[in-house]
């Protein structure tokens, strides 16, 4: 029996120490949102933090993370209230959503480590795959939650908002960081 530290409560699992905390955090401690993506820590979706750092589940053996802090995206907040979910919403991010906790999880290590990250910054930290490009919206999410804005003043996020026919992207204007439209 193993003892973990998940979302601030202990819990006792029964796995073999180089079982994966992906699997055991899923099977045995029933917390589904981290999701198995790739299996050889690539793709991101598996991503939780460990002692407040970002880590890749699906590869980290689950006896190296006995004794530490593990926060899952359940974790983060009970009603979704947490900045970053709250700009994921607002920005509509998902859109198959598969990815999108391990991306939550990862722009709240980029905010821990840089509370104003810049765009090169977003570019650098967020390796996490998107098989549904939303890569923009991640970007001017990420941007929200610092407080930033909805982009970098250089013209390069795009802001959706609906229209008749479902969405339509609008380039951002660069001169006041207000997005076409939006005015």
């Amino acid at each position: 029996m193993l003892s973990l530290n998940v979302n601030g409560k202990t819990v006792s699992v029964d796995a073999e120490p180089g079982t994966p905390l992906l699997w055991v955090l899923r099977e045995q401690v029933g917390l589904t949102g981290t999701k198995y993506g790739c299996g050889v820590a690539q793709c991101g979706a598996c991503s939780v933090h460990v002692d407040g750092q970002l880590m890749r589940s699906c590869v980290m053996p689950v006896s190296a993370v006995a004794g530490k802090r593990i926060t899952t995206i359940e974790g983060l907040s009970a009603d979704a209230s947490h900045p970053v979910q709250k700009a994921w919403a607002e920005f509509d991010v998902p859109q198959c959503g598969y990815c999108q906790s391990g991306q939550i999880m990862a722009a709240v290590a980029l905010l821990r480590a840089k509370p104003k990250p810049t765009d090169k910054d977003i570019d650098d930290a967020m390796t996490n795959i998107c098989r549904c490009g939303t890569y923009q919206r991640i970007r001017a999410a990420i941007h929200q939650a610092a407080g930033t804005g909805k982009g970098s003043g250089n013209g390069s996020v795009f802001h959706l908002v609906g229209d008749a026919g479902g969405t339509a992207a609008v380039a951002a204007n660069a001169a006041d960081r207000t997005p076409a439209g939006d005015a």
